[in-house]
């Protein structure tokens, strides 16, 4: 199996690029890219058939998700002998590998190009990724801020700056040797004051730390200000804590970042500390050189790092110059105006790929204006309707964000996406029969797809009506035996009949089995404690308890659970301080734990 894809071999004579000096550069492609949450999408042509994949600079190979693999008539077969693939989460079963005749990515061809594929779906929202197979042909520059990635060859630069847009301003930063089985771009950060080696990964949303380099840096899960984060996952068997904190400083090729607030997670990231995700490359404009090992980036404006909402908008100073380099936020908030690096874009597509840019910045007024202008642009298109729809809803408009939603449903009546947006807005507006509706049409739109109806079980879960997201759960299981994500459907079955009291070996078997396929899932244990205590067996539902509340301490209604099952061990002082912690943290987790049976 080869480990290298010759992408330029096809297509070498580009637009002329610009003179630096005696450096030469000829663009070989542009790649509009959409921004689906924090996930950069490109569009490309594979045997004819049209994939959006997510651009994955820290994957060291491509990836088709087995649903496209069908569609083109591929069947995966066994990796080479040796191989294997391994993530964040430790090794992945399940990997095949297909070929494809003819990868087409903005006019730039691949014969003969090889694919990953996995037991089941892994990409929501695209088709597969791109790894570093493929995108280590030529030099690249991630514009996405812009909505734009731009494929580069170079000649004679080894005295120039790359950053043609800023040649003067640009930082600039030595990245280590590559080779085909290890291209990963790495490189020296510096993070309270501690040099730390960092993986350039845009396949990953958020930029974050290992749980070993944190504590290098000073910061652990028992730091005054440190907060659960979400479960963090990948290629690769289980789930794993997280926390987020605030860290006083980060620097990279003396530009500086102060005050700032940082993902780490109990992850091997093997010789590297730290995960240079999609929010930096949302800030910067990137440009990775492949024959001269360096990475030249400018700061775009605002915040560096997205960790949920920003604060109230205020005012920061733009980057300037400062020994030892620049500072570039301190502290971190974002700024009310333009990012300096976004460019008025030209037709309707440039807007909406704009739109994307901001809206996963989380700026969600310079959204709704580009894809405004977008639809003013193109009012035939209800792409442009349906991403406003979203930035609307998301910012707390929800009549408009509905009215948006219906223009893109007349203008396109089996927008899958579109329907499962509206039918959970409908719910959660209590119009059940509407939101039946909808459901019922998105999944009849996509017949091949599954994740329909686990979002509908999603959605009635998390509404609270457990009777009908429990069929939905059962349903998709029985439909979905092998699909990656089995265990999630699990431990939702789990939890619903915990909650409902129904069926409780049924359902300590679903939450083994989700335990089984994601070992140390602090929600699975969560839903199997809640099993054991229904059961009556209050020493396994302490013991789960502990293990959830060891990777997330602070999680309310674990806290409040176990302090039930403290009480009926007879453990009066410990359950009076579980209860009193967890109400510290959410006053309302008893109303919570009543709706869901735990007292009466």
């Amino acid at each position: 199996m080869r480990r290298t894809v010759a992408l330029l071999a096809l297509c070498l004579a580009g637009l002329a690029g610009p003179a630096l000096a005696e450096c030469k550069l000829e663009k070989i492609a542009d790649l509009p890219v959409t921004m689906r949450g924090l996930s950069p999408l490109v569009t490309a042509d594979v045997d004819g058939v049209k994939v959006d994949f997510t651009v994955d600079s820290g994957s060291f190979f491509s990836l088709l998700s087995p649903a496209v693999a069908a569609k083109l008539g591929r069947k995966p077969g066994p990796l080479p002998p040796g191989m294997r693939v391994v993530g964040v989460n430790g090794r992945a079963d399940g990997i095949g590998v297909v070929t494809v005749k003819v990868l087409d990515l903005g006019g730039v061809g691949g014969h003969d190009v090889e694919f990953l594929v996995g037991a089941g779906e892994m990409f929501p929202g695209a088709g597969g990724l791109l790894g570093q197979n493929v995108l280590r042909a030529a030099d690249i520059e991630y514009d996405l801020a812009n909505g734009m990635i731009r494929l580069w060859r170079s000649q004679g630069c080894s005295n120039a700056a790359l950053a043609y847009w800023d040649p003067q301003g640009a930082t600039v930063l030595r990245l280590d040797p590559t080779t085909s089985a290890a291209p990963h771009m790495q490189g020296m950060v510096t993070v309270n004051g501690v040099r730390l080696r960092a993986i350039f990964d845009t396949g990953a949303p958020l930029s974050s730390l290992s749980l070993k380099s944190a504590a290098r840096a000073g910061v652990t899960p028992q730091s005054p200000q440190a907060q659960a984060g979400p479960e963090v996952g990948g290629i690769g068997v289980g789930r794993k804590p997280s926390w987020i904190a605030p860290f006083a400083s980060f620097e990279i090729g003396g530009e500086l970042v102060k005050n700032t607030r940082l993902l780490f997670a109990d992850v091997d990231l093997r010789d590297a500390g730290m995960l240079i995700g999609a929010d930096f490359f949302l800030s910067h404009r990137v440009y990775a050189s492949k024959a001269e090992r360096q990475l030249y980036f400018t700061y775009n404006g605002g915040p560096v790092f997205s960790l949920g909402a920003a604060p109230a908008p205020t005012p920061v100073a733009a980057a300037t110059p400062a020994a030892p380099g620049r500072i570039v936020a301190g502290p971190e908030i974002a700024s009310p105006n333009t990012p300096e690096g976004m460019r008025e874009p030209t037709d309707a597509a440039g807007f909406s790929r704009r739109g994307s840019a901001y809206f996963a910045r989380r700026d969600f007024p310079h959204a709704i204006a580009d894809f405004t202008r977008a639809a003013e642009l193109e009012p035939a298109n209800a792409k442009h309707f349906y991403f406003r729809g979203q930035a609307r809803l998301v910012s707390g408009q929800p009549v408009l964000g509905l009215a948006d939603l219906n223009e893109t449903l007349r203008l396109k009546p089996d927008d899958s996406d579109s329907l499962l947006m509206r039918a959970e807005l409908y719910l959660r507006q209590g119009d059940e029969d509407r939101a039946r509706r909808d459901f019922d049409s998105a999944i009849r739109a996509a017949p091949a797809d599954s994740t329909p109806l686990m979002r509908r079980a999603a959605v009635y879960a998390n509404t609270e009506r457990f009777e009908p997201a429990l069929g939905y759960y059962d349903q998709w299981i029985a439909q979905n035996p092998k699909d990656m994500r089995l265990h999630v459907a699990l431990n939702g079955s789990c939890f619903m009949r915990a909650v409902l009291g129904r069926d409780l070996e049924g359902a300590l078997a679903d939450c083994d089995a989700a335990l089984k396929l994601q070992p140390g899932g602090s929600g699975y244990l969560d839903s199997r404690a809640l099993v054991h205590l229904r059961l009556g067996h209050v020493d396994e539902a302490i013991a789960d308890y502990d293990a959830a509340l060891k990777a997330q301490p602070k999680r309310a209604f674990t806290l409040y659970a176990r302090s039930v099952a403290r009480q009926r061990k007879g453990d009066q002082a410990g359950a009076d301080a579980d209860r009193a912690a967890a109400i510290a943290i959410d006053p309302k987790v008893a109303d919570i734990a009543k709706r869901y049976g735990l007292e009466s």
